[in-house]
């Protein structure tokens, strides 16, 4: 129900009123508010507003009247009524042209009649209509609760809500994938989602709908073949959209005459009582997350005494554990330098790496999903740890598949994410994840040290280097080792000659003088100069076999990073 010019001119005080222009529309100008307004109007004038106006100032001069006029039009109100008699006592035809030119309303008043009573009695009569509507939406409001205290599932109070809108409505999550399916058609879902791939759906930000009248300013309009749909964000308790609500309005329907404080109401409830239903799920989510991730933590770590332990946590949580899997840990390198980028002033790092951390593990599940894959993941200590299910043989080359899908979905998505792999061996039995685990850690580790972030390592591309880590374990090995590369390493970091990047290509050419210099780049006089800084330093012989192996096992310790010079033993 909406109070209409035509209600407004049929009151008794203003029988002797006349419409100079405007007649034929009375019946579709709605009236939200009421105002008396003179010169200027600026913006203190808002879409669906009646102007009462006196003219003063505007009486000697048709142009200053005319400008008046036109921006009451321009501010999209009702009508403007004008008080003759005093200031103006004629309507100009200019302006009278005007009006008729864009079909506003222009109403003349007699003198006498005070424009406070016609706000009183036009304010009582919207004030009477808002009071009847929030009866009802009230009614509505109350609904919605009982449907969410009884854990209802969304399809029923999509239906609800369809029933009160008296159209057909849509939910979504952010990205706007439907959330309840069952109430489309498989033929609508389609095209729904050649929309959302289109970028149709969600709206930008910049759409929205009506913006010179608050009751509208939430909403935003997407125009589709002859239909609207109108796009309403489902917030989350921080204030960011968890979803949306669409609804299609009825195709050939007039949007302002089909939003009305009724139905405005009804969809800010929907709305609400939509957000409290995944706030529900995400709290279920959460739980089953958390369980699932304690479970994938524990199983890594060997923390299950048997088998049978094992399995039946596993099957409680839909995990088979008697399927060979390989672990995977990574890291996510460069997330906090990302945010900084990307200047998201309305986040905290923690929520927006939450997000993202989400974001990932979306596609690790999708990617898992695409090769028929069972996957157990959990995210903790700023590291990825999964395990990927994978047949007996090539089990590296399913693993690496398995990556070069996640990492093509999540360039398009994350561009600019660095994400470091270790990929550790198959290993028999429940025990086996937590071998297969430390097998992962060990590679991931390594691989940093050795290639830097962002790449990937296999456990067994790792054997020589996890031969030097076990070597370092005995004390005096680690001792000689120390002694024999530390006056390199301060050497190069004092003169930044790059002792140790030299003996490696020379040790790489099998001591090749002339095939080190043209490598490097380097005179054969400068080549020869620095060799022999090397022996000096060193007190070793690059001629002698034992101690080229001396110093070759020593520089690759240290660039795994087992010690730093300068380390106390």
């Amino acid at each position: 129900m909406r109070l209409t010019m035509e209600d407004v001119l049929n009151r008794e005080m203003l029988e002797n009123a006349k419409i100079i222009t405007g007649q034929n529309v009375a019946s579709e100008r709605y009236v939200q508010w009421i105002s008396v307004m003179e010169m200027p109007v600026e913006n203190f004038v808002r879409k669906n507003e009646v102007v009462l106006t006196t003219a003063i100032g505007c009486s000697d001069d048709v142009t200053v009247l005319k400008s008046f006029v036109q921006a009451i039009i321009d501010a999209e109100a009702s009508a403007l009524l004008i008080a003759t008699g005093r200031y103006i006592f004629d309507i100009p035809s200019e302006v009278i042209e005007l009006a008729e030119k864009q079909n506003f309303m222009i109403i003349e008043l007699p003198w006498e009649i005070r424009f406070a009573s016609i706000v009183e009695e036009v304010m009582k009569e919207i004030n009477d209509i808002n009071y009847k509507e929030r009866e009802k939406s009230e009614k509505v409001q109350q609904a919605f609760f009982k449907l969410i205290l009884k854990d209802t599932a969304l399809q029923p109070i999509a239906k609800f809500i369809q029933r009160k809108v008296g159209c057909s409505i849509v939910i979504t999550n952010r990205t706007g994938d439907i959330q309840e399916k069952g109430i489309h058609t498989q033929e609508f879902i389609q095209k729904w989602e050649d929309y959302v791939l289109q970028g149709v759906f969600p709206a930008k930000k910049d759409s929205a709908l009506l913006t010179r009248d608050p009751m509208f300013q939430k909403f935003h309009m997407i125009e589709l073949e002859r239909q609207t749909v109108l796009q309403l964000p489902v917030l989350h308790i921080l204030g960011n959209p968890q979803g949306y609500l669409f609804v299609i309005i009825p195709a050939d329907t007039n949007t302002e005459a089909f939003l009305t404080q009724y139905r405005v109401n009804v969809l800010e409830h929907a709305a609400t009582t939509i957000a409290l239903w995944f706030s529900r799920k995400n709290a279920i989510e959460e739980t089953k997350m958390r369980l699932h991730s304690d479970f994938v933590q524990e199983l890594a770590k060997g923390e299950f005494s048997t088998y049978e332990q094992a399995h039946a946590r596993a099957t409680l949580l839909g995990y088979r554990i008697n399927v060979p899997y390989v672990c995977m840990v990574g890291i996510p390198e460069n997330l906090r330098e990302l945010f900084r980028k990307q200047k998201q002033d309305h986040f905290s790092y923690e929520n927006w790496l939450e997000n993202m951390i989400l974001y990932i593990r979306e596609e690790i599940y999708y990617a898992a999903q695409s090769l028929n894959r069972e996957v157990m993941m959990t995210y903790q200590e700023e590291q990825l740890l999964l395990f990927l299910e994978i047949p007996c043989k090539n089990e590296n080359e399913n693993a690496t598949n398995f990556l070069d899908l996640v990492e093509r979905r999540l360039v398009n998505l994350l561009p600019g994410v660095v994400l470091s792999w270790g990929i550790g061996s198959y290993g028999e039995g429940y025990q086996g994840f937590s071998e297969s685990y430390q097998h992962a850690r060990v590679a991931l580790t390594i691989g940093r040290r050795k290639k830097g972030i962002g790449h990937r390592m296999l456990h067994e591309h790792t054997r020589v280097d996890r031969v030097l880590l076990n070597l370092v374990q005995i004390q005096e090995m680690k001792e000689i080792m120390m002694t024999t590369i530390e006056p390199l390493v301060q050497y190069d970091g004092q003169r930044n000659m790059d002792l140790i990047g030299t003996f490696r290509t020379f040790n790489k050419f099998r001591g090749n003088v002339s095939q080190t210099a043209r490598v490097l780049n380097l005179h054969r006089q400068s080549l020869l100069y620095r060799l022999r800084k090397i022996e000096s330093l060193t007190g070793l012989s690059l001629v002698d076999p034992d101690d080229l192996f001396l110093l070759d096992l020593s520089i690759k310790t240290w660039r795994i990073g087992v010690y730093e010079p300068g380390e106390k033993t």
